[in-house]
């Protein structure tokens, strides 16, 4: 590509049509990233709602995951055979229908089923609204375009569970789900006057990789349930875990082996071998790893030590979502004088520095002790993804992108949810390491151990404990929970340094990746 190409490309300017068709599709990629995390701090009130446990509960956010990860890598197919625009629409109207039907739910199945649909419609929206940016925006203002793309997968999984909280502790649990109407309507406008109509071709049906399709969607299904259920049973402890893991592994490398000897494959695999495509998934995945992970942890903290309510999760988790706002502009304009390789990496470090700075916490240790820390994950978010998306895409043609956004959408999404689930087990094996050596310590023999005892039995004394026994009874449960509580602490402290080191490894790998030379050439 010559200069003078160079520069008339990056001379173009959308219309308007199409920046309302960007943004009507990035409103959809937002609400379906949004729902994967709104449900979270309100899951105990949603389960009370239906009447089920929290061990059933899991599967609300499950069956969405599962129908969310399934239908991203279709959606470059079906919009091929049923039109981009007819696809779009559909899903959206289908995803509002189906979030009310959330609300409505009376039971576990009811809101299992709907989830899952739920998922399925949200999952379209999210790499069609990458390809409306790739495809549709000329080079110029294409950063632009993925910087406020960028914002439905850093901004919108660290506000989701502060709206949830605060919606389920205000209005009811319900308005979880009923919040996506207002915008689903506004996207919907914007959606049916400024995209093209384009003919079916039910003719592709017939070319399908169904057999494909089918290996896929077992394969991701029976993983993701694998990833949700593992920690609760043992993992390979149970028989049912094994089962599932095999079924995953089979089916999903039976998918592989297909995808990569026909010719028409559901999912361009082999866009993985090129050096900035691998790579840049690679560290996607990575970041998606964190990123959800951070957001399970840190709820999961404050719910289960320091006994945080919903709202009181949310409120401290703005402090991650609400800056970002106004760092995600600047991308764009960082973009035109510093590398993006240099932004990527500093801003994974700028996200593993805020983990390190949460790898010493203690009792005291709450929302506003996490308020710096927040700040500075919300700059490192702010400013890796949109960069990272253009990392990834360099060689990448138009024809190829909507293949390309479903493997790059589709793999952050599982990442997350691998990041999720070993994350989960990191805490509780942890918590037995570090209550096994703390119980090490504490002994009838300890003079420390004894001395806290008779301080505990004087307190419950003081309390009008009836006998010598009882308050003996109550000192030692006293001190084992004070145990149990320190060693969860520093379980968690443990996992917000295994989440540092998980970006710093991504920090590594961006460096092996090659500049735009594109933007080489005109910066020269």
């Amino acid at each position: 590509m010559t200069e003078a190409v160079v520069i008339t490309e990056l001379n173009q300017r959308a219309s308007l049509r199409t920046w309302v068709a960007v943004l009507g599709g990035i409103i959809g990629a937002f609400m379906a990233v949004l729902d994967i995390q709104i449900t979270n701090a309100s899951l105990p009130d949603i389960e009370g709602g239906i009447g089920t446990g929290s061990s059933n509960g899991t599967w609300i956010s499950t069956s969405y995951l599962i129908g969310e990860i399934i239908m991203i890598p279709l959606t470059d197919y079906l919009s091929r055979v049923f039109s981009f625009r007819r696809l779009l629409l559909t899903n959206a109207c289908l995803f509002l229908v189906f979030s009310v039907g959330c609300a409505f739910a009376e039971n576990l199945t009811q809101m299992i089923f709907m989830r899952a649909l739920q998922g399925f419609t949200g999952g379209v929206m999210i790499p069609m609204a990458f390809t409306l940016v790739l495809t549709q925006l000329p080079r110029s203002q294409r950063p632009i375009g993925i910087a406020i793309f960028a914002m439905t997968a850093t901004f919108a999984p660290a506000v989701g569970p502060t709206i949830g909280g605060y919606l389920t502790d205000n209005f009811g649990w319900q308005y979880v789900f009923f919040i996506n109407v207002i915008p689903g309507s506004l996207m919907i406008l914007l959606l049916y006057g400024s995209l093209d109509r384009q003919p079916l071709n039910l003719g592709l049906l017939k070319e399908g990789a169904w057999l494909s399709v089918g290996c896929m969607a077992v394969g991701l299904a029976a993983f993701q349930t694998f990833l949700d259920e593992g920690n609760q049973y043992g993992w390979f402890d149970s028989d049912y875990i094994i089962k599932l893991a095999c079924v995953a592994a089979v089916f999903l490398i039976l998918f592989i082996i297909i995808d990569l000897t026909i010719a028409k494959p559901l999912l361009p695999l082999r866009l993985l071998a090129r050096r900035n495509f691998g790579l840049g998934t690679l560290v996607n995945v990575l970041v998606g790893f964190a990123l959800y992970g951070s957001v399970y942890v840190l709820p999961t903290y404050l719910g289960q030590v320091q006994g945080y309510d919903a709202e009181q999760i949310g409120l401290t988790l703005a402090w991650i979502g609400f800056p970002q706002l106004l760092l995600i502009p600047f991308v764009p304009i960082l973009q035109k004088y510093v590398d993006a390789r240099l932004i990527v990496f500093v801003g994974l470090c700028i996200f593993a520095t805020s983990c390190f700075m949460n790898i010493h916490m203690s009792a005291n240790f709450s929302g506003p002790q996490f308020e710096v820390s927040n700040l500075v994950r919300a700059m490192g978010q702010a400013v890796v993804l949109a960069p990272l998306t253009g990392i990834a895409m360099v060689g990448i043609s138009q024809s190829e992108s909507a293949g390309a956004s479903g493997i790059f959408n589709m793999l952050r999404s599982l990442g997350g949810a691998i990041g999720t689930a070993a994350l989960a087990t990191f805490i509780t094996q942890r918590e037995k390491f570090h209550s096994n050596i703390i119980g090490q310590s504490v002994t009838e023999y300890s003079v420390a151990s004894q001395e806290q005892l008779r301080s505990l039995k004087r307190y419950f004394r003081s309390r009008g404990t009836s006998s010598e026994s009882l308050s003996e009874g109550l000192a030692l449960k006293a001190l084992a929970d004070e145990i149990s509580q320190q060693a969860l602490i520093m379980a968690f402290s443990d996992t917000f340094l295994a989440l540092g080191a998980i970006l710093l490894i991504a920090a590594t790998s961006i460096a092996f990746t090659k500049g735009d030379p594109t933007v080489r050439r005109l910066r020269s």
